[in-house]
This record gives structure tokens, sequence and C-alpha cells, in this order.
């Protein structure tokens, strides 16, 4: 896909809401794609980087949000709720309930402080009355509320015991490699692993978390090892501590896309969707396929870290004079442009996000070709 990074963190603020100019293309489902993001954001989840629950929370909310619409006009396959509703039914009332349902019951489960919880919730239920209060009391209001319902206690009650509420968000006893190559707590950094047995939740459509498994991470004795190391050491210093020969828009590209990649990838998503006029039940399914498929990608991410266990840059440079390969010289003090988050190296989960998201959009929009205008709320003025 085509993109233009926005300038700076002013442009992107104005970016996070609907699209600048569409406001009366948009509908419920965009809506509430929103409104996940901001309980999201209210619930501490941007603050603590906890991408996995964010995106897990995000595929359920739009797993209930199709379901609902799914069964006012059935369009597409339903997920978890199967049902059909007849005469009048608010579509907008429906979309509401299913969204603000799931939210409320994910956001009261997540790892995050109770001020946090108590915040998320109060966001969802204030976002909620003000979606609902405008639609006229009457049947149809109060069949569409019903739907909704439904539709979010059945992927509640399908998700129930998924392995979300057993992760070990932060695992003290993970034990740490200690030959050349294995992960090991990050220097400077917190004496944790996060996320240690993520790789085992359920997943969403995978028929299981290993199904797309990559190959191994380079052996450290490769030339292809070297490369890799060299480059990294060269331009991924903070230009502090480290030098770095790395150009001021590598800079920009590299703390873009530190964001939150569920975040990024739905504000995506919903400006491309308005651009191309899509209605509320194409939308309904393209964001429960979007979430769907990137809280699978974090799952299988997990999987696959904790699998190969593979040491960090930080890690390996300030050890590159003890892996046995002549090319890799180390450098004690190496410190990164970024703090190096608490998880093993291979794959990235990064990486996986952006590629299962673009692919997903390519399929639902039938083309890569896309322009569009991106910002990122990591990217200061």
């Amino acid at each position: 896909m085509k993109r233009q990074m926005a300038e700076n963190i002013g442009l992107c603020l104005s970016l996070l809401g609907l699209w600048p100019g569409t406001a009366a293309a948009a509908d419920a489902v965009i809506t509430w794609n929103e409104n996940a993001a901001k309980a999201a954001t209210a619930a501490c989840i941007h603050i603590s980087g906890n991408g996995l629950a964010e995106s897990r929370m995000y595929a359920m909310v739009h797993v209930a949000v199709h379901d609902a619409v799914n069964a006012i006009d059935r369009r597409s396959r339903p997920y978890a709720f199967d049902a059909s509703v007849n005469g009048p039914v608010s579509v907008d009332a429906a979309v509401a309930a299913a969204a603000r349902d799931v939210l409320v019951s994910v956001i009261a489960n997540l790892p995050e402080s109770p001020a946090c919880v108590a915040s998320g919730i109060s966001e969802a239920d204030a976002l909620y009355a003000a979606a609902v209060t405008p639609i006229p009391n009457g049947p149809a209001k109060t069949a569409g509320v019903a739907v909704g319902q439904a539709a979010a206690a059945a992927i509640v009650a399908l998700r129930a015991g998924d392995g979300f509420e057993t992760t070990t968000w932060l695992d003290f006893d993970y034990p740490q490699g200690t030959e050349p190559g294995k992960w090991r707590f990050t220097p400077d950094g917190p004496p944790l692993a996060f996320a240690s047995n993520y790789g085992q939740v359920t997943p969403f459509v995978l028929t299981h978390n290993g199904q797309f498994w990559p190959g191994p991470p380079h052996p450290l004795s490769s030339k292809r090892y070297a490369d890799d190391y060299n480059e990294i050491k060269l331009i991924g210093g903070d230009d502090i501590t480290t030098p770095s020969t790395r150009t001021p828009d590598q800079t920009e590209i590299g703390v873009f896309w530190i964001e939150s990649s569920p975040l990024a990838w739905n504000r995506l998503a919903r400006a491309v969707s308005v651009d191309r006029g899509f209605d509320l039940w194409e939308n309904a399914r393209l964001f429960g396929l979007l979430n769907m498929a990137m809280a699978d990608g974090y799952i299988a991410s997990w999987e696959v870290k904790y699998h190969y266990s593979f040491w960090r840059p930080i890690t390996a440079i300030r050890e590159g004079d003890n892996d046995g390969n002549p090319a890799t010289l180390g450098d004690p003090n190496w410190t990164p442009l970024q703090p190096t988050y608490p998880i093993p190296d291979h794959d990235s989960g990064h990486a996986v996000q952006g590629g299962v998201a673009a692919e997903i959009l390519k399929q639902v929009f039938g083309t890569d070709d896309v322009s569009f205008t991106a910002c990122s709320t990591t990217v200061g003025p």
C-alpha cells in the first residue's frame, strides 16, 4: 500500500476520530470501532503497551457487532451468534449494545489497575449512552438492544476459558537462557518476561497456534546473521550513548511504528473504508475479519517467540564478542533508540501485525494499490 506519513502528532490527533470530511458517511460500525479505541485508551492499554489484550478485545467487539447486524439482515456467515430477527429493529442500537457489552466484559478482566479498569468501563458506558439516547424509544430500539446484547453474550461465552485470564503477564520466573543466542531478561529493563504463555490462548480462526510456523532465526555463525547484526548495530543506536548512522527519516519511521498495531491498523481501515463507500454490513464484515486476524497474529507470534526464545539486539550486541562469530564485534554499552520490550525477538510481533492487517485489507478491498494518509500517536511534533 502507498502511504504518506503525518508530519507531526497534531495532524495525527486530528485523524484519531472519524476521517476529516467524511463524518456524514460514517456508520455505527465505524463509530464503535473508534469507540473501542477510546475505551482501550481510557483503560490504559496504550500506556501499558498491551496490544495482545487490545487485539482480543477488538476482535470480540467486532464479532458481536457483525453477528448482531447479520441477525437483522443475513449477508454473511455468523461466527458466535446465529439468529434471525423479524420486525422493526434498530441496527444502530444493536451495534451499540453489542459493542458496549463486550467492552465492559473484557475491560473488567484486563490486567490493568483497578482505576484504569474503572475508567475504561466508565468510558464505554458513556459512549453507549451517547449512542442510544438519540434513538427514539420504541419496539425497534428495544429489539435492537436485545439483539446486540445477545450477540455480545454469545462471543463472551465462547471466549470464556480461552486462556486469556490465565496468561502470566509478568513472568518473573521465566527461565532465562545462558547460551549465545538465547533470550534473557532485557538489560536495563525489568527482570521479567511479558505474557510468556500467551501463545497458548485459543485462536479465533487458526486451526492451531502453529498453523503458519516460520523458520528459526539465522544461525549465529552465518553471514546473514552477521549482516543483520552489523546493520542494526550501525543504525539502531540511541545517538546519545550509542552513535547511529540513521537518517532523520529512518528515525521517524522507527518511532512511527512503535504505536499500538491494533490502534493504528483499525484507524487506517476506517479511513479506507469510508473513502471506498462501504456500507454498515460491509464494515461489519471488514472489521470482524481484520480484528480476528490480528488477534490470531499475536497469539501465533507469541507461540513462536517463546518457542525459539531468541535474544534481542541489545543483548546480542552487548554479547557480540561471545557469540562465536568473528564478524560480530560486541559493544557492551550499546543502547537502542527505544527501550526494548521484555519478550524474545523472533518473530517480530509488529511485522506479523502489519503483514496480516495489510493482507486482510488487500483481500477485502480487492487491491493493495490504495492511497491513504497515515499517522501515529508516537510521532512527536
